[in-house]
Formats: structure tokens, sequence, C-alpha cells
């Protein structure tokens, strides 16, 4: 009995050292990195995948110090793939982060999963709503914005004008529907019009048909990849220009959208929370090693992919990488203690931004290519409107 009593009693005590052993650092950060990589919407997950690319170059090939497993897979833009691609990244890969993804149409139904395994997602893209608000969650961070925020900027710039009324349109999809409500949540004059297209659709002729007959001030649109290219330069080629005058947010007239439709866009205006020229160091050395590297401007894509890696790296050198300490993770993400391209950045009470937005204007610059140029800003230190809804501290 006491032989039986003495061995409990050293099992006990062996479970409770175990239980109390310091977390180690990890031999490898594990990143899953999931995009869309092919189709109309391929060139903006490209541009984040080299954007954050050039930032673990940046870092000398590992984040947070420790050799780094990256992953990179195409979601092809289909829910039911990625699901599949997440849950490889959860059972065999042991993904202790993942990113990458553009759509709020598959960050949506795969992201349950990867939070109910406590796995940590940092979005270099969209901003759903829900995250930002009810459902906010100790592993989700938004390392870009909120999906209201640019939208809502240029409703704010529009209001601030004096624009009488606009007519809407945009991808029907969560994000779509998210941008064009950001959009009203700032502008206070009339909606002449509100207009949601299929995903992937490419001729426009019928949208721009009822665009002509109700001759709307000015008209804001919302159309990702390849479906904002085809919009504006059929926007341009009916002369709608002339009569309505086009607004985009600034992912709809950035430099992957330029090189596609060039003349085009000359003179048109943008909203958006960074541009190439904002005049802080780490933004000109990422400027000028991406144009460098692939030969091309970089987008805000791209800003966003290499600030999501910078701040990874950050994190995970704060812990000294043990990351498997979910919540000193947490903590380290949450500081953001890293210098962003964009400047002015740190995180609210939800793990969303709080930065700046700008306007741009699309021009030729003094090297005769057409490009975006700052303007000035328009909402400083700016919250989302749905932080008050998430009850984590």
């Amino acid at each position: 009995m006491k032989r039986r009593l003495a061995s409990s009693i050293a099992a006990a005590v062996i479970g409770a050292a175990s239980l109390a052993a310091p977390v180690r650092a990890a031999d490898q950060l594990r990143v899953g990195f999931m995009s869309t990589l092919s189709g109309p919407g391929g060139v903006i997950g490209i541009d984040i995948r080299d954007g954050f690319n050039l930032a673990v170059k940046h870092a000398g090939g590992r984040l947070g110090g420790i050799p780094l497993d990256l992953s990179i897979v195409d979601d092809q833009l289909k829910p039911d793939v990625a699901k599949q691609l997440v849950d490889r990244f959860l059972q065999q890969h042991k993904s202790h982060i993942i990113t990458g993804i553009v759509f709020s149409n598959i960050i949506l139904p795969v992201t349950p999963a990867i939070l109910d395994a406590k796995t940590f997602y940092i979005s270099p893209n969209t901003g759903p709503n829900d995250y930002a608000g009810a459902k906010c969650h100790p592993q989700f961070f938004a390392a870009a914005w909120q999906s209201e925020d640019i939208p809502g900027a240029m409703g704010k710039f529009l209001s601030d004008r004096g624009v009488k009324n606009v007519y809407l349109i945009a991808a029907n999809y969560p994000g779509g529907r998210e941008n064009l409500s950001g959009f009203k949540r700032f502008y206070k004059g009339t909606i002449i019009d509100e207009v949601y297209t299929p995903m992937n659709q490419l001729d426009y002729s019928v949208d721009l048909a009822n665009i002509q007959a109700k001759k709307p001030e000015a008209v804001f649109m919302f159309l990702p990849g390849g479906m904002g290219v085809n919009f504006i330069k059929q926007y341009a080629a009916a002369g709608l220009s002339k009569t309505s005058q086009l607004f985009v947010p600034g992912y709809s007239a950035d430099e992957d959208t330029i090189k596609a439709v060039g003349d085009a866009l000359l003179g048109s205006v943008n909203s958006s929370f960074w541009g190439h020229d904002l005049d802080n160091p780490q933004n000109r050395k990422f400027v000028a090693d991406f144009e460098k590297e692939h030969k091309r401007l970089p987008t805000m894509f791209a800003a966003q992919g290499y600030d999501t890696a910078m701040l990874i790296d950050s994190a995970v050198r704060k812990v000294k990488g043990k990351v498997e300490d979910k919540e000193a993770f947490r903590k380290a993400l949450l500081a953001a203690d890293f210098k962003s391209v964009r400047g002015n950045f740190k995180f609210n009470r939800n793990q969303f931004p709080i930065q700046d937005y700008y306007l741009r204007v699309v021009h030729r610059d003094g090297q005769g290519r057409i490009t975006n140029k700052l303007m000035g800003k328009i909402l400083t230190a700016h919250q989302d409107s749905f932080v008050s809804q998430c009850k984590m501290q």
C-alpha cells in the first residue's frame, strides 16, 4: 500500500513538473501561406506573396531569427480547395501561423477551423466585419485594414467635396458588400443605385448602359483584379468619364491595374493606407528593392505582404522563438514592434489596425510612368467601426 502511494505521489510530481516545464524555442517557424495565385484575382495574391518573400529576404531568410518552413499554395479562389489546403496546414504541416488569403469568400469558411485549432491567422488583405467586432478572437490579426476603411475614406472625401449623388457597383461577395457598406457609412449624399455583379464577370455593357441612363454625378466601383481592369477599360471606351467621374478604393487603381489599363486612369483619384512615395526609411528600402527584384513598382498588396512578414518577424523575435506560448506570442504580435512601410501603425484591442488613410491621384511622373501620387490625408489614426463590439481585452 505504501509502495503504491509513493508511486502515485512520484507520478504526480513528475506530471506537475512536466506541466510547469518552460516552453522551448521552436526549431523552425512553420508558416502556411495560402493565397489566390491564379485566375482573374491571381495578380493580387502574387503581389502579396512577392512582398512577403521580400521581407523574408530582408530578414536574412528567417523570421524572428529562426529557420523558416514556408509552404505556399494556391486556393484557386475555390472555398472547397481552400478548406482542403487549410486541413493540410493544420494536420500535416503543423503550421504555427497561416496567412496569405485574398478574398473574404475564402477567409470566412476556413477561419473557424484555423481558430478552433488555436493556430494564428494573420490577414495580409481582407479584414472581415465579423472578426473586427463580435467574433474578435485572440488568434485572428488583420495586418492590412478593416474591409470598410479604405472605401469609407473615399466616401468621406466625396462628402467633404460636396458630391451630391453616387452610383455604386461592386462584386457580389462579402468583400464587395462590405466595401459598399463602408462607403455608405461615411458618404452623406444620395445613392442613385447600388448594383452587385457576379464574381469573375468581365463584360459590363449592361451595367454601363444603366449608369448612362441614370447620369450620376459620380460612380464608386469595387471590382477586384481582372474584373476592375475590364470595367475601367469599358467605362472609358463608353465615354462615361465625361459625364460621371469614376472613384475607386486604392486597390482598384493600383500599379497592377494601371499597368493593364494605362491612360484611361490618368487623373483618377483613389483612397489608400499607403503609397510608394510615402517618405520613410523602411518604405524607401522596400520600394527600391521590390522594383529592383521584380522590375515593377509594388502595389498596396505587396506592401501588405511585406508588413505581414515583418510583423511576424518582430513577434517571433520578441518571444525568442517560443511561438508555442500562445498568449506570449499574441501579446508580441499585438505590440506590433516593427517599422511599417506605411509609417504610423498600431493594433486596436480587436487586433485590427489604427492607421492613417490618404488620397492618391494617378498621374504621369518625371520618368514618364503612369503611377499614383499621394495628395494628402483623409483620415488620421482611424479606428474601424466595429471595435466597440469586441469584448476582447
